[in-house]
């Protein structure tokens, strides 16, 4: 009888530290596949200039995807492969939203960048696909 309480006590005591968890807000992005993963241009190494596709983002309004080229380490430039458009109100709101995703992007050399207002599932696409060619050229 002792240790049916002692299973029960420990099992409620796991589910309520569960529960207490916070969960993690994740951006589902499809992997890139193997030919388009890593495209190097200068060598598949860490050094030289290449350029890597992120993965597609899927939001509610359309894929982002982007091409980000390095020069070692240092992200030199970045290209929209793909991008919300269903509507002229997302080419207008991309058009205001992507040079300053980019403008950002490159002065942080990272994808820890602030989302643009008004542009949010762009933003979190844009971010997500950026993180994904990041880790893919390491």
């Amino acid at each position: 009888m002792r240790r049916i309480a002692v299973t029960a006590a420990g099992t409620a005591v796991s589910v309520l530290l569960l529960l207490a968890a916070k969960p993690h807000h994740t951006v589902a992005v499809a992997t890139p596949g193997a030919s388009s993963g890593q495209a190097a241009v200068g060598g598949g190494s860490a050094t030289g200039v290449r350029s890597v596709t992120g993965g597609t983002v899927q939001t509610q309004w359309g894929p982002v995807q982007l091409k980000v080229t390095l020069d070692g380490s240092k992200i030199t430039a970045i290209a929209v492969l793909q991008q919300p458009d269903g509507t002229p109100r997302d080419a207008e709101i991309n058009a205001q939203a992507l040079p300053v995703l980019t403008r950002e992007a490159l002065a942080a050399q990272s994808a820890q960048i602030d989302a643009v207002s008004g542009a949010t599932y762009t933003s979190q696409g844009y971010i997500g696909s950026l993180q994904s060619a990041l880790d893919a050229a390491k």
